[in-house]
């Protein structure tokens, strides 16, 4: 598929697609006769993988070195699986903020009813 279909169904830009493609998040991805990117489903698999580690907080240079490491192959799955579970304690860690975050703005709404 194109790179603007791989946009489309990705919900990342075409120029977010050729920035993690600079930057080796992706593989460099195949051309097809005319010499334009031609994505495969499993590119777009990738893709949303990627997404949700920057949705969940994970900083660029770590998911690039993720992508290092599953470059090189099953050798790394050990330290992969380590990334994803720091990264993971950090997902929870911030989760358990945002409830208690949550809990505060309750309280406040709930006394701001009360005055009503």
């Amino acid at each position: 598929m194109t790179i603007q279909e791989a946009a489309q169904r990705s919900g990342l830009s075409a120029h977010t697609l050729r920035y993690y493609e600079r930057i080796g998040l992706i593989h460099s991805v195949g051309r097809n006769s005319s010499g334009h990117r031609d994505y495969a489903e499993s590119d777009l698999q990738w893709l949303d993988f990627l997404t949700k580690l920057r949705t969940t907080g994970m900083p660029i240079a770590d998911m690039c070195r993720y992508a290092e490491l599953r470059r090189k192959g099953e050798e790394t799955a050990d330290e992969r699986r380590e990334m994803l579970e720091l990264h993971r304690e950090r997902v929870r860690s911030r989760i358990a903020e945002l409830t208690q975050d949550l809990k505060v703005l309750d309280t406040k709404i709930d006394s701001y009813r009360g005055l009503s």
